[in-house]
């Protein structure tokens, strides 16, 4: 079995994790600096700058409770900060503010005014929220959610298949892009230089000889143990357009916590691919770090995929300061009007979250999945550590009487996150939820169903970070035939793994390590 294993665990590429240590170091360094700095003032300015630390971290403490949001979020800061006010100060201007830094949020600020006006237009007169309304008024306070919050409308006319293996996936992406005619836009969290992306490296190098415009956009953190800075220079050689996001430097930049999770695939405008999968060789099981790798994703065909379409031109515009460099010129031809008629009938929202706003967009449609289900909700997830919100939505539809399940890996790709992780198994079950575990190997997946009716399907864990402080994109769906394809496979996924719910209904907090204890309670912070 190969040991080496993702970013997400340990890295394979020298060169990335050098520079990696090196910005870690620097940072740290930085933080010490100041430390040092302020702790070697004389004594009546020692005196003065302690003072002043102190009312400084208690107004902190009251700014944030003041401000809305969960408590899970609030309390480690708010306890790290009383306790050590000098280094808890240091690190939540560093990375607790989770709206990045002034200038970042400008400019999303900037771009999203210009780009979703575009997307309102394509909708047009809201006729499908309509139609939605008329069916189900309950599902449509989703949709209206969604389009009110994060500024995407719901669509119809757009066909869906679902993958339950993340290689089909990319076969089917792999078949698309040597159609394309126009462009290929790729937005990824990791990317990693090996066989299952010198095949789609392949396509678009042909691709860009014949004049489609193709555009690679990829997380530097995200990407950081798998290739280095020389990848860029090498696709920019072949005609590729590459940009990176949010690149890890040295320096105090608060914005440096916020990464782009986003997976996203768009060609012509006409068909888009989304899911849990990167484009490294793990998640097509060419290696296996932690066993089988289960992901998923899915295709849209038709008017759906202009939100993908836009999502992926937010990030992208995101990397230069508009004010100074305008948007691309015509927007509006990256949103093609073309005559196709859908097989299928039902609803699909494709939205994208962000950490620069006070909206928890991927969490809330968590949570109303579980308020919605009547008979039953499935999730799955590869991280599961929730605030106390989306604990009493999942525990209020188990005592509803719904049948609440959700799935995490039963081998870990990080053990520290596992046990905390497992850490909330307990208070789950304990109300009627029911745990399940996959063995064969690591599942990374990121999907919930309910009823048969609805389902998601994305880049969003069940986790703080994903929640709180990434990038993300995700689609919700109505009425699709998507929503039994995930139950069955959630149902095998059930069969495949072990069921833990017994063997953690009877421990309490109590029972708990201290070690665990104070991991769960600095989870926020991870």
């Amino acid at each position: 079995m190969d040991n080496k294993i993702t970013i997400e665990g340990k890295a394979k590429t020298k060169n990335g994790v050098k520079r990696m240590l090196f910005v870690v170091v620097t940072i740290f360094l930085e933080v010490l600096l100041i430390f040092f700095l302020i702790t070697q003032l004389s004594a009546p300015l020692a005196a003065l700058a302690e003072a002043v630390l102190r009312i400084v971290a208690i107004l902190l403490v009251l700014y944030m409770y003041s401000k809305p949001g969960t408590s899970a979020m609030k309390m480690p800061w708010v306890l790290l900060i009383m306790a050590l006010p000098l280094v808890g100060v240091i690190l939540y201007f560093l990375i607790g503010k989770n709206g990045g830094t002034k200038k970042m949020t400008l400019r999303y600020k900037n771009i999203d005014a210009k780009l979703m006006p575009i997307l309102a237009k394509a909708e047009g007169d809201g006729a499908v929220s309509k139609r939605l309304q008329e069916i189900d008024p309950s599902a449509a306070g989703i949709a209206r959610y969604l389009r009110n919050r994060a500024g995407y409308p719901v669509w119809q006319n757009t066909d869906i298949e679902y993958y339950d293996d993340a290689s089909d996936g990319l076969e089917a992406q792999l078949k698309e892009m040597r159609k394309a005619e126009k462009f290929i836009f790729m937005e990824y969290h990791a990317i990693e230089d090996k066989e299952s992306w010198h095949r789609i490296e392949e396509i678009l190098e042909a691709k860009a000889a014949q004049n489609v415009e193709v555009r690679v956009f990829y997380d530097d953190m995200g990407s950081i143990g798998f290739i280095n800075t020389d990848f860029v220079k090498k696709l920019e050689s072949k005609g590729i357009a590459c940009r990176v996001f949010n690149p890890f430097v040295p320096g105090l930049n608060a914005f440096l916590n916020n990464r782009d999770h986003r997976k996203i695939t768009v060609i012509d405008g006409k068909v888009g691919f989304t899911g849990g999968y990167n484009l490294a060789n793990e998640y097509f099981n060419l290696t296996h770090p932690f066993g089988m790798w289960k992901d998923t994703g899915i295709r849209l065909e038709g008017d759906a995929v202009q939100a993908l379409t836009v999502t992926f031109l937010e990030n992208w515009n995101a990397t230069k300061d508009i004010e100074k460099e305008p948007l691309d010129g015509d927007l509006m031809k990256y949103l093609p009007k073309y005559d196709y008629k859908a097989k299928q009938s039902g609803f699909i929202q494709p939205y994208a979250d962000s950490p620069l706003d006070e909206e928890r967009i991927g969490e809330d449609v968590y949570i109303s999945m579980a308020e919605k289900a009547e008979k039953y909700c499935y999730f799955v997830t590869p991280y599961l550590i929730l605030t106390d919100e989306m604990i009493h939505a999942l525990c209020l539809a188990a005592k509803r009487g719904v049948d609440v399940r959700i799935v995490t890996p039963g081998i870990p790709d990080k053990k520290m996150i596992y046990n905390v992780t497992r850490s909330f198994y307990a208070p789950l079950v304990k109300d009627g939820v029911r745990i399940f575990e996959w063995t064969p190997g690591f599942c990374h997946c990121k999907m919930s169903v309910t009823d048969d009716k609805m389902s998601t399907c994305g880049t969003i864990n069940m986790d703080y970070r994903s929640l709180y402080h990434h990038f993300e994109n995700g689609c919700w769906m109505y009425d699709h035939d998507i929503a039994v394809s995930v139950r069955k496979d959630m149902e095998s996924m059930f069969k495949e793994g072990n069921e833990v719910t017994e063997q953690y209904r009877n421990k309490d907090k109590a029972s708990m390590k201290i070690s665990m204890m104070f991991l769960r309670l600095f989870a926020g912070l991870m």
